[in-house]
């Protein structure tokens, strides 16, 4: 276990924008996790699970509590036929590539998204028309009330577009398991550089930014919308609307989060104005 105090979030979210955190527990086995969660609930000290950072603002103010990331024990990967069972902190990259080491298909879709692989599944990220309900069999997890690590089956997960039961259980997702498909390895991974491909065509991968700001309103496009209300390159500080793909928030350079915290209001008060459409972040805003 590792303690750091008043730390730089910007390190350790792919915005690079934010404030200071008051302490970081990296946690290497679930025991450490258990006493950790325990303890701060006994201390009654306010806590938060941080995976990669990559759908995570911390505001400019910083955040009073702990944030708590995952070590050595949660970053391996095992196939065990046509499963894969992956630690919580393995990148979803690696678990991609581990199936395709082990000539497995189902994972293509989600070989570009940032961030762990607990970290999607408490999100049910997805890209390219695939999420992780699709894969996902079942989860191993520590319940925050006890301190107790229970397997749940993704049944009882309420998994739907970005959206899990862990994000309002407060459990904290220790591994998944992803049932996929016996595949060819070339056409597996054809696919996967192809969707690498679209990605860096379509995406502004170049600069620092928490992939899709916001999430898709039922039937239509948040993209669509912010460019059809004029709002492609609008900028706030350090922080605009991407012009290369206008669901983006980007940081030009030195954005703080009140700059894109700022931009995001300013885009969600005029696609509502225009269109009555009420676009909601998936990023997760955290502070103080």
């Amino acid at each position: 276990m590792r303690k750091l105090y008043d730390v730089d979030m910007r390190e350790y979210t792919t915005f690079r924008a934010g404030g200071r955190a008051a302490e970081m527990v990296v946690c290497d086995t679930a025991e450490e996790l258990a006493e950790t969660v325990l303890s701060l609930k006994r201390e009654g000290k306010p806590c938060i699970m941080l995976g990669k950072g990559s759908n995570t603002l911390f505001t400019d103010r910083g955040y009073k509590g702990t944030v708590i990331r995952l070590g050595r024990d949660f970053r391996a990967v095992a196939v065990h036929g046509v499963s894969v069972v992956c630690g919580a902190d393995v990148s979803v990259a690696a678990a991609a590539k581990a199936a395709l080491a082990a000539n497995l298909t189902g994972f293509e879709f989600a070989s570009g998204i940032p961030g762990s692989i607990g970290g999607a599944l408490f999100m049910d990220a997805g890209a390219y028309g695939g999420e992780m309900k699709d894969v996902v069999t079942e989860a191993q997890i520590l319940r925050i009330g006890t301190g107790q690590v229970e397997t749940v089956a993704a049944a009882e997960m309420e998994l739907s577009y970005r959206h899990s039961i862990f994000q309002t259980s407060g459990d904290i997702i220790l591994s998944v398991t992803l049932k996929l498909k016996p595949g060819d390895h070339d056409a597996i991974a054809a696919e996967m550089n192809e969707l690498t491909r679209r990605r860096n065509a379509k995406q502004p991968v170049q600069y620092p930014s928490a992939g899709s700001f916001f999430k898709r309103p039922e039937g239509c496009f948040a993209g669509k919308l912010i460019q059809d209300a004029g709002l492609k390159g609008l900028s706030v500080g350090g922080a605009q609307v991407s012009e290369q793909h206008s669901g983006f928030i980007i940081n030009k350079g030195n954005a703080t989060a009140d700059d894109i915290i700022r931009l995001m209001h300013l885009v969600q008060n005029t696609v509502r104005d225009k269109f009555g459409v009420v676009l909601e972040p998936e990023v997760r805003i955290i502070g103080d």
